[in-house]
């Protein structure tokens, strides 16, 4: 039994959303962060859908190199919270204003 391409489509565009939710209520930057890697897995989502449909690997090694930048972006992001956490003692993007004198 095959699975409708609109199906995969429909379930991206549920997990795509939620994700943007999340980045644009919430002020933990932990939480931005999963919001971001949802966003991120919908897309991939569609892309492996439609490489599947068109009988294609472009989609597969796409993906694959947007698994890579976005474990070096949590990497990095991950980093950059904790060194901020050690000096505000929050992770509450509110309480960061670095960049103001």
């Amino acid at each position: 039994m095959i699975i409708p391409i609109s199906y995969y489509l429909i379930l991206s565009g549920i997990l795509f959303t939620i994700g943007v939710v999340g980045v644009l209520t919430r002020r933990n930057a932990i939480v931005i962060f999963m919001s971001i890697e949802l966003m991120l897995n919908a897309v991939n989502l569609t892309l492996i859908a439609f490489s599947k449909q068109f009988n294609s690997l472009d989609g597969h090694v796409f993906v694959f190199f947007v698994m890579v930048v976005a474990a070096a972006e949590v990497a990095v992001g991950l980093a950059l919270i904790v060194a901020i956490f050690r000096t505000k003692e929050s992770i509450f993007v509110d309480d960061f204003n670095l960049l103001k004198w």
